[in-house]
């Protein structure tokens, strides 16, 4: 039997409504594909971040366009993705990596869609009806955000690319990367001295603003005033700045100065790579500060202004193994580890009651809680692990400090 239009759109409005309820996990399986497969979509958090919420925003929308028939003519691209391509012309990315994400996206959005209409009784004629209308749509659609999208890119390549900031930023990506260069070609190309000590710093903004660069631009002065010297400094993007606080001697924070810096620009936060020398030196520093912006970002704890390879140092060397760092923490804290506001009271009360050597009077104090409250914590989290905290008690801090500052990508879901 034929299949008629009202029959297809309903088939396809059901396909399109079951995978709506479905968006949040097939979002993150199809951007972590995206990340495996394209290496350049690597080792950047803020285009990783990028690639998560444009793959959202997009599939969201496509689910729309089929559940409601709305006309593609009527479709912009998602806000997400043009920042996403603004993003990646301003960090010199290949536009065909952005193109061949999309047309990933487009192959697995279909199989998923397939896969839904095997499921439905429907006879030979309606089911390839309803197959044409999901590709043909699905194929459109990409077309048409595709074309926008390498209209964007070029455009804000070209825009940025007339800044002064992107040619030494070139320069500056060149003596970070190629370890052949000798510390006087360095010197050459970046303008600045190498030799010496270095604190590099990674400044970034929370939110997106059309006046972002103007903002983020203000984290030379405030490391200034920290440091009380004048730091090298290259705008990466219009959310992030590089900076290089250098010096003969080694550079020392001033941490009321940096507190009080920071309370003229609240969406500004900084990351902290630790002190280190000469032209090795400048690059560890800034690999430092880029894996405690990771950290950072991950933890969700936007109260936290300032953050230091320092302190977050366990949880950064251990970014590029999160599925072992999760299956360890999981079988070291049990369903402490659990990925919910009751745990993470629990983990929380944990850790400072570890933290104070065990004393229920000073982790009260410190949490401003009673006494006999932490008391209650304690024991309820040893009865939840299934054994005392005593037991691998090293483990254990290990295991709760990486919870904090790794926040649900280490937890179990």
């Amino acid at each position: 039997m034929a299949s008629d239009g009202v029959t297809t759109s309903r088939v396809v409005a059901d396909v399109a409504r079951e995978l709506e309820g479905e968006l949040p996990a097939l979002s993150s399986r199809m951007a972590s594909s995206f990340l495996n497969q394209i290496p350049k979509l690597q080792g950047d958090d803020a285009v990783t971040q990028l690639v998560v919420a444009s793959t959202a925003s997009n599939l969201s929308t496509v689910v729309d366009v089929l559940q409601h028939g709305i006309p593609l003519d009527q479709i912009s691209v998602p806000a997400a993705a043009a920042a996403h391509a603004r993003r990646f012309a301003q960090r010199d990315l290949p536009v065909e990596a952005l193109l061949r994400a999309y047309r990933l996206g487009e192959g697995q959005f279909v199989q998923w869609c397939l896969r839904s209409l095997a499921t439905r009784s429907l006879d030979a004629a309606e089911l390839l009806a309803a197959v044409q209308e999901i590709t043909s749509v699905a194929a459109r659609y990409i077309d048409q955000v595709c074309e926008h999208l390498v209209d964007i890119y070029e455009t804000e390549r070209r825009l940025w690319g007339q800044r002064t900031d992107a040619a030494r930023a070139a320069s500056v990506r060149t003596v970070l990367d190629d370890e052949t260069i000798d510390v006087g070609t360095a010197e050459a190309m970046i303008g600045s001295r190498l030799r010496g000590w270095h604190v590099a710093a990674v400044a970034w903004l929370q939110s997106d603003s059309p006046d972002a660069a103007r903002r983020v631009e203000p984290a030379a002065a405030v490391l200034a005033e920290a440091y009380g010297r004048s730091p090298l400094t290259v705008l990466i993007d219009d959310h992030t700045l590089w900076a290089w606080v250098s010096g003969t001697s080694c550079p020392r924070l001033d941490e009321q100065a940096l507190d009080r810096a920071l309370t003229s620009h609240p969406d500004l936060h900084l990351a902290l790579g630790e002190p280190a020398a000469d032209l090795t030196g400048f690059r560890s520093s800034h690999r430092e500060a880029l894996n405690a912006k990771a950290v950072a970002q991950m933890s969700g704890d936007e109260t936290s202004r300032v953050t230091s390879f320092a302190t977050v140092s366990i949880s950064a060397l251990l970014l590029e193994r999160l599925d072992e760092v999760r299956t360890w923490v999981a079988r070291t804290l049990g369903d402490l580890a659990r990925d919910d506001e009751a745990m993470a009271k629990l983990r929380d009360t944990v850790r400072i009651f570890l933290q104070t050597g065990g004393s229920f009077t000073d982790a009260a104090s410190r949490l401003h809680l009673h006494k006999n409250t932490v008391h209650y914590r304690v024991r309820k989290a040893e009865e939840i692990r299934g054994r005392p905290l005593g037991d691998g008690r090293l483990d254990v801090e290990v295991a709760l400090v990486l919870c904090r500052q790794l926040g649900p990508d280490v937890l179990t879901r």
